[in-house]
Protein backbone atom coordinates (compact mmCIF):
# COMPACT_ATOMS: atom_id res chain seq x y z
CA UNK A 1 0.00 0.00 0.00
CA UNK A 2 1.23 3.54 -0.66
CA UNK A 3 2.56 5.66 2.16
CA UNK A 4 0.38 8.47 3.40
CA UNK A 5 0.40 11.49 1.07
CA UNK A 6 2.12 14.71 2.03
CA UNK A 7 0.57 18.11 1.34
CA UNK A 8 3.17 20.60 0.14
CA UNK A 9 2.65 23.92 -1.65
CA UNK A 10 -0.99 23.03 -2.13
CA UNK A 11 -0.36 19.74 -3.92
CA UNK A 12 -0.59 16.17 -2.68
CA UNK A 13 2.55 14.04 -3.00
CA UNK A 14 2.17 10.30 -2.47
CA UNK A 15 5.20 7.96 -2.28
CA UNK A 16 4.68 4.72 -4.19
CA UNK A 17 6.76 1.72 -3.15
CA UNK A 18 7.61 -0.11 -6.36
CA UNK A 19 9.86 -2.77 -4.80
CA UNK A 20 12.23 -3.64 -1.97
CA UNK A 21 15.28 -5.86 -2.28
CA UNK A 22 19.00 -6.24 -2.92
CA UNK A 23 20.74 -5.84 -6.25
CA UNK A 24 21.20 -8.97 -8.34
CA UNK A 25 24.40 -11.00 -8.28
CA UNK A 26 25.72 -9.41 -11.48
CA UNK A 27 26.35 -6.04 -9.83
CA UNK A 28 25.86 -6.72 -6.11
CA UNK A 29 28.65 -5.50 -3.85
CA UNK A 30 28.83 -4.99 -0.08
CA UNK A 31 27.72 -1.57 1.14
CA UNK A 32 31.33 -0.78 2.05
CA UNK A 33 32.31 -1.20 -1.63
CA UNK A 34 29.26 0.61 -2.98
CA UNK A 35 30.00 3.71 -0.89
CA UNK A 36 33.77 3.76 -0.26
CA UNK A 37 34.92 5.90 2.64
CA UNK A 38 31.53 5.93 4.35
CA UNK A 39 32.45 3.29 6.98
CA UNK A 40 29.44 1.18 6.06
CA UNK A 41 29.22 -2.55 6.86
CA UNK A 42 30.28 -5.44 4.66
CA UNK A 43 26.70 -6.51 3.97
CA UNK A 44 24.28 -6.31 1.03
CA UNK A 45 22.42 -3.09 0.34
CA UNK A 46 18.65 -3.51 0.60
CA UNK A 47 17.14 -0.86 -1.65
CA UNK A 48 13.68 0.65 -1.52
CA UNK A 49 12.46 1.73 -4.95
CA UNK A 50 10.18 4.77 -4.59
CA UNK A 51 8.23 6.70 -7.21
CA UNK A 52 6.13 9.78 -6.45
CA UNK A 53 2.60 10.69 -7.51
CA UNK A 54 1.72 14.39 -7.48
CA UNK A 55 -1.91 15.52 -7.57
CA UNK A 56 -2.33 19.27 -8.00
CA UNK A 57 -5.24 21.49 -6.99
CA UNK A 58 -6.96 20.89 -10.34
CA UNK A 59 -6.61 17.12 -9.99
CA UNK A 60 -3.88 16.81 -12.62
CA UNK A 61 -1.50 13.91 -12.01
CA UNK A 62 2.27 13.91 -12.41
CA UNK A 63 4.46 10.87 -11.76
CA UNK A 64 8.14 11.18 -10.87
CA UNK A 65 9.95 8.05 -12.06
CA UNK A 66 8.29 4.81 -13.14
CA UNK A 67 10.12 2.12 -11.20
CA UNK A 68 11.61 -1.12 -12.44
CA UNK A 69 8.82 -2.45 -14.66
CA UNK A 70 7.74 -5.98 -15.50
CA UNK A 71 9.60 -9.27 -15.70
CA UNK A 72 10.81 -8.34 -19.19
CA UNK A 73 12.10 -4.94 -18.10
CA UNK A 74 15.70 -3.86 -18.75
CA UNK A 75 16.00 -3.99 -14.95
CA UNK A 76 15.29 -7.72 -14.82
CA UNK A 77 18.99 -8.65 -14.76
CA UNK A 78 19.59 -6.96 -11.42
CA UNK A 79 16.44 -5.57 -9.74
CA UNK A 80 13.52 -7.34 -8.00
CA UNK A 81 11.06 -7.43 -10.90
CA UNK A 82 8.17 -7.14 -11.39
CA UNK A 83 7.60 -3.75 -9.83
CA UNK A 84 4.39 -2.97 -8.00
CA UNK A 85 3.79 0.47 -9.52
CA UNK A 86 0.44 -0.34 -11.15
CA UNK A 87 -0.99 -1.66 -7.89
CA UNK A 88 0.41 1.28 -5.94
CA UNK A 89 -1.18 3.73 -8.36
CA UNK A 90 -4.53 1.95 -8.06
CA UNK A 91 -4.31 2.03 -4.27
CA UNK A 92 -3.68 5.79 -4.51
CA UNK A 93 -6.81 6.21 -6.64
CA UNK A 94 -4.97 6.80 -9.90
CA UNK A 95 -5.12 5.16 -13.31
CA UNK A 96 -2.16 5.27 -15.73
CA UNK A 97 -4.40 6.85 -18.37
CA UNK A 98 -5.05 9.80 -16.05
CA UNK A 99 -1.37 10.72 -15.62
CA UNK A 100 -0.60 13.78 -17.74
CA UNK A 101 3.12 14.20 -16.99
CA UNK A 102 5.87 11.69 -16.22
CA UNK A 103 9.22 13.05 -15.05
CA UNK A 104 12.10 10.63 -15.54
CA UNK A 105 14.94 11.69 -13.27
CA UNK A 106 17.26 9.59 -15.43
CA UNK A 107 17.29 6.52 -17.65
CA UNK A 108 18.61 3.84 -15.33
CA UNK A 109 16.31 0.87 -15.66
CA UNK A 110 14.98 1.02 -12.09
CA UNK A 111 13.68 4.55 -12.75
CA UNK A 112 12.52 4.24 -16.37
CA UNK A 113 11.70 0.54 -16.78
CA UNK A 114 8.09 0.99 -15.73
CA UNK A 115 7.42 3.62 -18.40
CA UNK A 116 6.36 0.86 -20.80
CA UNK A 117 4.33 -2.34 -20.59
CA UNK A 118 3.76 -4.94 -23.28
CA UNK A 119 5.76 -2.89 -25.74
CA UNK A 120 3.59 0.22 -25.34
CA UNK A 121 3.80 3.39 -23.23
CA UNK A 122 2.09 2.59 -19.94
CA UNK A 123 1.11 6.23 -19.49
CA UNK A 124 -0.57 6.65 -22.85
CA UNK A 125 -1.76 10.22 -22.32
CA UNK A 126 1.36 11.59 -20.65
CA UNK A 127 4.36 13.50 -21.85
CA UNK A 128 7.62 12.06 -20.58
CA UNK A 129 9.96 14.81 -19.35
CA UNK A 130 13.64 14.08 -19.90
CA UNK A 131 16.81 16.13 -20.07
CA UNK A 132 18.37 16.43 -23.52
CA UNK A 133 21.76 15.35 -22.15
CA UNK A 134 20.17 12.16 -20.83
CA UNK A 135 18.46 11.42 -24.12
CA UNK A 136 21.68 11.93 -26.05
CA UNK A 137 23.51 9.49 -23.76
CA UNK A 138 20.82 6.81 -23.88
CA UNK A 139 22.01 3.45 -25.19
CA UNK A 140 21.42 -0.27 -24.98
CA UNK A 141 18.28 -1.92 -23.64
CA UNK A 142 16.81 1.26 -22.15
CA UNK A 143 16.99 3.04 -25.51
CA UNK A 144 15.57 0.03 -27.37
CA UNK A 145 12.88 -0.97 -24.89
CA UNK A 146 11.92 2.39 -23.38
CA UNK A 147 13.00 5.45 -25.38
CA UNK A 148 12.10 4.01 -28.77
CA UNK A 149 8.65 3.14 -27.40
CA UNK A 150 7.84 6.51 -25.78
CA UNK A 151 9.66 8.76 -28.29
CA UNK A 152 6.41 10.18 -29.63
CA UNK A 153 5.53 11.43 -26.15
CA UNK A 154 8.91 12.82 -25.08
CA UNK A 155 9.12 16.35 -23.70
CA UNK A 156 12.84 17.11 -23.86
CA UNK A 157 14.23 19.98 -21.79
CA UNK A 158 17.66 21.58 -21.43
CA UNK A 159 18.56 22.50 -17.86
CA UNK A 160 16.02 24.04 -15.49
CA UNK A 161 12.41 24.17 -16.65
CA UNK A 162 8.86 24.49 -15.34
CA UNK A 163 7.05 21.38 -16.57
CA UNK A 164 3.71 21.86 -14.79
CA UNK A 165 2.28 24.70 -12.69
CA UNK A 166 4.58 25.08 -9.69
CA UNK A 167 6.64 22.03 -10.64
CA UNK A 168 10.18 22.46 -11.93
CA UNK A 169 13.02 20.20 -12.97
CA UNK A 170 16.69 21.04 -12.42
CA UNK A 171 19.66 19.49 -14.20
CA UNK A 172 21.92 17.69 -11.66
CA UNK A 173 24.54 15.78 -13.68
CA UNK A 174 27.02 13.23 -12.41
CA UNK A 175 25.08 10.09 -11.58
CA UNK A 176 24.21 10.18 -15.27
CA UNK A 177 24.93 12.94 -17.82
CA UNK A 178 21.39 14.30 -17.75
CA UNK A 179 20.19 13.40 -14.27
CA UNK A 180 17.52 15.80 -12.99
CA UNK A 181 15.62 16.44 -9.79
CA UNK A 182 12.08 17.77 -9.47
CA UNK A 183 10.95 20.57 -7.13
CA UNK A 184 7.57 21.63 -5.81
CA UNK A 185 7.54 24.09 -2.93
CA UNK A 186 10.02 22.98 -0.28
CA UNK A 187 10.08 19.41 -1.58
CA UNK A 188 12.92 18.09 -3.75
CA UNK A 189 12.42 14.72 -5.42
CA UNK A 190 16.04 13.76 -5.75
CA UNK A 191 16.22 10.65 -7.94
CA UNK A 192 19.72 9.24 -7.48
CA UNK A 193 21.37 12.51 -6.48
CA UNK A 194 21.47 10.97 -3.00
CA UNK A 195 21.38 7.18 -2.78
CA UNK A 196 22.23 6.43 0.85
CA UNK A 197 21.84 8.42 4.10
CA UNK A 198 25.63 8.43 4.44
CA UNK A 199 25.71 10.93 1.59
CA UNK A 200 23.55 13.37 3.53
CA UNK A 201 26.09 13.37 6.34
CA UNK A 202 28.97 13.67 3.85
CA UNK A 203 28.09 14.58 0.24
CA UNK A 204 31.65 13.70 -0.78
CA UNK A 205 30.91 9.99 -0.23
CA UNK A 206 30.96 8.47 -3.69
CA UNK A 207 28.81 5.76 -5.21
CA UNK A 208 30.36 2.92 -7.16
CA UNK A 209 27.92 3.11 -10.08
CA UNK A 210 27.84 6.86 -10.66
CA UNK A 211 28.77 7.58 -14.28
CA UNK A 212 31.09 10.39 -13.12
CA UNK A 213 31.81 10.02 -9.40
CA UNK A 214 33.67 13.31 -9.05
CA UNK A 215 30.99 15.33 -10.79
CA UNK A 216 28.21 13.54 -8.91
CA UNK A 217 29.83 14.36 -5.57
CA UNK A 218 30.27 18.01 -6.55
CA UNK A 219 26.67 18.28 -7.76
CA UNK A 220 25.38 16.59 -4.61
CA UNK A 221 27.32 18.95 -2.36
CA UNK A 222 26.14 22.01 -4.29
CA UNK A 223 22.47 20.98 -4.34
CA UNK A 224 22.33 19.93 -0.68
CA UNK A 225 24.05 23.15 0.40
CA UNK A 226 21.54 25.17 -1.61
CA UNK A 227 18.59 23.27 -0.14
CA UNK A 228 19.89 23.70 3.41
CA UNK A 229 20.33 27.40 2.77
CA UNK A 230 16.60 27.58 2.07
CA UNK A 231 16.01 26.78 5.72
CA UNK A 232 15.10 23.13 5.90
CA UNK A 233 14.02 21.65 2.59
CA UNK A 234 12.39 18.23 2.46
CA UNK A 235 13.79 15.43 0.30
CA UNK A 236 11.74 12.74 -1.41
CA UNK A 237 14.29 9.99 -1.99
CA UNK A 238 14.20 6.99 -4.29
CA UNK A 239 16.18 4.37 -2.37
CA UNK A 240 15.99 5.24 1.35
CA UNK A 241 13.75 3.16 3.59
CA UNK A 242 11.77 6.27 4.56
CA UNK A 243 10.71 8.20 1.44
CA UNK A 244 10.72 11.65 3.07
CA UNK A 245 13.79 13.08 4.81
CA UNK A 246 14.06 16.53 6.37
CA UNK A 247 17.40 18.27 5.81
Amino acid sequence: MPHQPLLVAGVEVTPLCDAVGPMGEAIRRPLAEMFPGADLPEEPWILHFHCYLIRDRAGRLTLVDTGIGGVDSPASSWAPVPGALAGELAAAGADPADVSTVILTHLHSDHAGGAVADGRPLFENARYVLQNAELEAAAGAVRDQVIDVIKGQLHVVDGDAEVAPGLRVHLTPGHTPGHQIARVGELAMTGDLVLHPAQLADPAVRYLYDDDQERAAATRAEVLASLRAEGGALLATCHFEDPFVRL
